[in-house]
């Protein structure tokens, strides 16, 4: 195996969230094979995740404080504005120290850069020649529907690979005229020693109190789904600025009886050992790493059918339910076909924990060293 110098770039180091997890995971994984590693952020995060002590890779940030996004220039001015000179400028600056990282690097270096914004720092660098992997960890629909659809368009249509978290995502990119386009799941975060025993009435749900994890349509379905099965509870874990919107409604539903309100969370596994169900609401997903923990640690999972990711990992009727994408009632009936059944709950959660081994870090740490050797050839 040949030991490489990587480097992330990302638009923070130690952002808490899916891509923050996953690219702290990675970091360890591939350090943990004898790679040197550097993750290097352009912002300080908002909302920052404990790296541990003495981490394995080495850090660094490019910015003290978040940069404004990209002004546009005032007409007729055009590239002439001086505000838009002076923030290229500053942005060149900043691409500078990138390039002395890259330019110091031995053959064999790689640079994968986890996010869009990052991007747009690496192409005013000097990449000293090392391939560039770009990522996107949102499903095709999602990007499509944003801001992220041209610069991604834009940013990573030159990169040696274009990687998603899916087949189908990679096709929508194929169709949208990119030619450098993979996949590569997420691997699973954690092997638990035990499973969850699964004799506790509980429905657990684990995310931000925010939109897009759809905590209000979770509402809604337990709305519908527990007076069926009297003596379940509904766990919520998270935090975020929806909380107090989401309590009132819970209230209004008559629910507080029936609804833990859990807060944030350090230990998932813990958490999941507690539960007989996990329930995901979200309105859109990448390829979600709760639902990766869940299965492992033999917990069905209900969830709605929003992206590729999560059809990727939830086999339908096998190992879990998937409901139509938005259709709180046919998750609600879903709910309680794994409330009201042990068996069921028993048989799904075992296979949930069997399958989701085809994602364990060896297998997908051994998918990035080959992808690495055949862009170096």
């Amino acid at each position: 195996m040949t030991q490489r110098e990587i480097f992330f770039v990302a638009n923070e180091v130690n952002e808490l969230g899916g891509v923050g997890r996953w690219q702290e995971q990675m970091a360890r994984l591939l350090a943990g094979r004898g790679h040197r590693v550097t993750i290097i952020g352009i912002a300080p995060p908002e909302v920052p995740m404990d790296l541990g002590e003495n981490p394995r890779f080495e850090t660094l940030t490019l910015y003290d404080r978040r940069p404004p996004g990209r002004r546009r220039p005032r007409v007729p001015l055009g590239r002439f504005d001086p505000a838009v000179r002076r923030q290229e400028a500053d942005m060149r600056r900043a691409a500078e120290r990138l390039s002395r990282a890259f330019r110091a690097a031995g053959p064999g270096a790689v640079i994968i850069v986890t996010q869009v914004w990052a991007m747009e720092w690496v192409v005013l660098a000097d990449t000293a020649g090392h391939p560039v992997i770009g990522m996107s960890h949102e499903s095709f629909e999602a990007s499509r529907r944003s801001s992220r659809f041209e610069r991604v368009l834009r940013y990573y249509k030159d990169v040696d690979r274009l990687l998603l978290l899916t087949q189908e995502d990679a096709d929508g990119w194929v169709g949208a005229g990119l030619n450098n386009v993979g996949f590569l799941p997420n691997p699973l975060p954690v092997t638990p020693g035990a499973p969850s025993p699964r004799t506790e009435k509980a429905v657990v749900s684990i995310g931000r109190l925010s939109h897009a994890k759809g905590v209000d349509l979770l509402l809604d379905v337990w709305a519908e789904a527990a007076p069926r099965q009297p003596g379940w509870i509904l766990r919520i874990y998270g935090a975020g600025d929806y909380e107090a919107e989401l309590r009132q409604r819970c209230t209004e539903l008559g629910l507080d009886g029936s609804v833990e309100w859990a807060g944030q969370t350090d230990d998932v596994i813990g958490a999941l050992r507690r539960a007989s169900v996990f329930v995901q609401s979200s309105r859109g997903e990448g390829f979600p790493l709760v639902l990766l923990e869940a299965m492992a640690c033999g917990v069905p999972c209900a969830a709605f059918d929003c992206s590729p990711g999560v059809r990727e990992i939830v086999r339908d009727g096998e190992d879990g339910l998937l409901a139509r994408h938005g259709n709180t009632t046919e998750l609600a009936r879903l709910l309680v076909r794994l409330m009201s059944d042990e068996n069921l709950r028993d048989t799904m959660g075992e296979r949930a924990r069997e399958n989701v081994q085809r994602f364990a870090p060896d297998v997908i740490t051994r998918r990035w060293e080959e992808l690495f050797d055949f862009l170096e050839r």
